[in-house]
């Protein structure tokens, strides 16, 4: 059990205008803005977190918004859709909403003996709210416009786009821990036991589909969960004898992570539970203030002063 992957630890993606993604992700679809930080790599483009109330582990969208990036494709070798468990009941509102909000979406139908509702995000980004078929239990962060009986619990599932799902197949069953658990026409859906929720992952199997282009409006990298950096080493050994390049483990401040491309070309992290993000804020300011990597705290005045101010 010590030695278990834990499902999804969070999802990172691109956006363009920063108070348009803020904007979209607290006013309206409802989540909590945890973190306001930068670009570890980048220090003059903000790190937005969003998620339930304390960021817990499966529930963290992160994004880098790029001011004005040209949009991404979605395709082959990439991560192409984010789903949300949402309660039952509670589609109705969210059609309504979107239409009060001018948010494309398409009617709710069925996959897996559940009811889903696909729409985007203002850059494109595909997200799906979803009645899970199985419980879920996770407190939900609530605001005056989006209640609990209807707010999204965290992530249900993640869906990959693959030229061939064979490589991609083999490493979450052989390395993650992952079983295929149903499949239909040419999607394959792979869950872990490990825990009841955020535990899904969907490959689509398209030959010959042009592959995606990482930017605007499409996912950067899925990030799977881990106790600690002592799991996290187990996995790094697991994927390296597996013939994939992985990364040393990396400081990011919340989490500590490993990177590597797994066979179908979707850039995979894992990520540790601790240190959690009150580790610089307490819980009840959590997102207020901006939080810089101690190597560009020197820098703080000239990073604000590019930085575009959030309203």
């Amino acid at each position: 059990m010590e030695d278990q992957l834990l499902g999804l630890h969070h999802i990172t993606a691109i956006a363009g205008n920063a108070q348009r993604n803020f904007n979209f992700y607290t006013k309206i679809l409802g989540l909590r803005f945890i973190k306001k930080t930068v670009n570890f790599d980048d220090p003059n483009t903000y790190h937005f977190y969003f998620g339930d109330e304390g960021g817990s582990p499966g529930t963290i969208l992160t994004f880098f918004p790029w001011g004005a990036t040209a949009p991404g494709r979605r395709g082959t070798g990439m991560a192409t859709e984010i789903g949300y468990s949402v309660p039952e009941g509670s589609l109705e509102f969210w059609q309504k909403r979107f239409v009060d909000h001018n948010v494309l979406y398409n009617k709710p139908t069925q996959r897996f003996g559940e009811t889903y509702l696909p729409f985007l995000d203002p850059d494109g980004l595909k997200l799906e709210l979803i009645v899970s078929k199985t419980a879920d239990d996770r407190t939900p962060w609530e605001t005056n416009d989006v209640a609990a009986a209807v707010a999204t619990k965290g992530f249900h599932n993640v869906t990959l786009t693959l030229e061939n799902i064979k490589g991609t197949a083999d490493v979450l069953t052989d390395v993650f821990g992952y079983q295929l658990i149903d499949q239909h026409v040419n999607r394959y859906r792979f869950a872990t036991s490990a825990v009841e929720n955020a535990n899904l992952v969907d490959l689509v199997e398209v030959p010959g589909e042009k592959r995606g282009h990482v930017a605007g409006g499409t996912i950067h990298h899925v990030a799977f969960r881990v106790k600690d950096e002592t799991v996290e080493k187990h996995f790094q050994e697991k994927i390296a004898a597996k013939g994939l390049q992985v990364t040393e483990q990396i400081d990011r401040n919340y989490f500590h992570s490993i990177y590597f491309r797994e066979p179908g070309g979707v850039l995979f992290e894992i990520a540790t539970d601790n240190p959690g993000f009150t580790v610089d804020e307490p819980l009840n300011e959590l997102g207020t203030h901006l939080k810089l990597p101690a190597q560009y705290e020197p820098r703080r005045a000239q990073i604000e002063g590019q930085l575009p101010v959030l309203l």
